[in-house]
C-alpha cells in the first residue's frame, strides 16, 4: 500500500504548499531570515528600533464561523480573521506584531481552500505590517469529515517595556472609548448559528429585511483590526488600557485589563447595537444579561483614556476618520475585584 491509499495524497499536499509559498513570501519583512520549508522559521528582532523589547505571544482559532465559511464555499474571510483577532489579543498590551504562524488541518486537501484561506491571511498580515512565516497544514482523513478543516494562528510581537499596557494605570475619571466592529467578529457563532439555522432555519443565501443582508454574507463580515487606527494612539502613550471584545462579550472582556479596587460604567445606550444583534436577539428571546455575556453587541474594542489626553485621542480618531463612541468612564470600585457596571439600555 502507498500513503494515498489511506487517503493522504503528497503529491497534491506539495502543490497546496507551493501556492503557500507564494502568498506567504509576499509578506516577509526585513527581519525574516530564510524563506518557508525549513523546520523551524527564523527571525531576527532588530535591537536598534528596540531597546528593551518585551516579546507578547498569543494562540487563537475562528471558531465555528468556520461552518458558515464551509457552507458558503468562501474561505479567504475567515483567513485574515485569523490574522487581526491575533493582532488584537496582543495590540491590547502595546505590542507591534512581528510574525504569524498558521495551522491548518483538513480531512481531505484541496489545494483551492488552501490558497483562499493562505491568500486571506497573507492579505491581512500585509496590511498588518506582520510577516507570515511558517506554519503547518496537515492532511488528516477520518480525522475531519470531508470538506470540513480547522484553523488556528500563532502571533509573536514586541513592545518597549516602558510602554506596556499591563491596566495599572487605570484610575478612577478615565473614558471610555469605543471602536465598533463590523459584526460578530469571531465569537458568539454557535449559538448564533443554532438561531439562524437551526430555531429561524434559514439557509446561507435567505434575505432578512431586518438585517438587510443576506444572512451568510452577513455573518461573514470580517473581524476588524485595529492596529492601523490606534498606531499612533500607543506610541504617544495617550491610553492607559484597551480591551480587545471577543468571547464573554463586555463584561467578560473588559475586566480583564482593569486593576483591582475600580469599576467600569457602561452607558449601554451609548453605541447604535448592529442589526443583526435586534434580529438574534428577536430570534432567541434573550435579555440584555445574554446578549452582553453572548456578543460583541457592535463594540470591537474599548480604549480607557486618562483626562489628560481624552482631546488628543479623539481628534486623532477623527482625523483617521475612525468611529468610535464615548460609553462611559472608570469610577472607583465598590468591591475589592473590578467589574462591569450598567446604566441605560441597548438599543434593540
Amino acid at each position: 500500500m502507498k500513503y494515498a491509499d489511506a487517503g493522504v495524497n503528497i503529491a497534491v499536499a506539495d502543490e497546496a504548499k507551493q501556492r503557500i509559498r507564494h502568498l506567504a513570501t509576499r509578506t516577509f519583512t526585513n527581519g525574516v531570515l530564510g524563506g518557508i520549508g525549513s523546520f523551524g522559521a527564523l527571525f531576527a528582532l532588530d535591537m536598534k528600533k528596540f531597546k528593551e523589547p518585551i516579546l507578547v505571544s498569543s494562540a487563537d482559532g475562528v471558531g465555528t464561523k468556520l461552518k458558515v465559511a464551509i457552507a458558503m464555499n468562501v474561505h479567504s474571510t475567515v483567513g485574515g480573521d485569523l490574522v487581526n483577532h491575533c493582532v488584537n489579543d496582543i495590540l491590547v498590551q502595546g505590542a507591534e506584531p512581528l510574525f504569524f504562524l498558521d495551522y491548518l488541518a483538513l480531512g481531505k486537501m484541496d489545494p483551492h481552500i488552501v490558497e483562499q484561506l493562505v491568500d486571506g491571511m497573507s492579505r491581512a498580515c500585509r496590511k498588518a505590517g506582520c510577516a507570515l512565516i511558517g506554519g503547518e497544514t496537515a492532511e488528516m482523513p477520518g480525522f475531519y469529515p470531508l470538506g470540513e478543516y480547522d484553523l488556528a494562528g500563532f502571533i509573536v510581537g514586541a513592545v518597549e517595556r516602558k510602554k506596556l499596557l499591563t491596566g495599572k494605570n487605570v484610575k478612577p475619571g478615565d473614558t471610555l472609548l469605543a471602536l465598533p466592529a463590523a459584526g460578530l467578529h469571531t465569537n458568539g457563532y454557535s449559538l448564533a448559528r443554532k438561531l439562524v439555522f437551526e430555531v429561524a432555519k434559514l439557509k446561507p443565501e435567505t434575505y432578512v429585511a431586518e438585517v438587510g443582508n443576506k444572512i451568510g454574507p452577513e455573518l461573514l463580515k470580517p473581524h476588524l483590526c485595529y492596529a492601523p487606527a490606534l498606531k499612533n494612539i500607543l506610541a504617544k502613550g495617550w491610553v492607559s488600557a484597551l480591551a480587545h471584545i471577543t468571547g464573554g462579550g463586555i463584561p467578560g472582556n473588559l475586566p480583564r485589563v482593569l486593576p483591582a479596587g475600580v469599576k467600569a460604567v457602561v452607558d449601554l445606550a451609548s453605541w447604535p447595537v448592529l442589526p443583526i444583534y435586534k434580529y438574534l436577539a428577536k430570534v432567541g428571546k434573550m435579555d440584555t444579561d445574554g446578549l452582553l455575556e453572548s456578543f460583541n453587541l457592535g463594540v470591537g474594542m474599548i480604549l480607557v483614556v486618562p483626562p489628560a489626553h481624552i482631546a488628543k485621542v479623539e481628534a486623532d480618531l477623527k482625523r483617521r476618520r475612525e468611529k468610535f463612541f464615548n460609553i462611559g468612564r472608570i469610577e472607583r470600585g465598590d468591591t475589592a475585584k473590578a467589574r462591569v457596571a450598567y446604566s441605560g439600555a441597548l438599543n434593540l
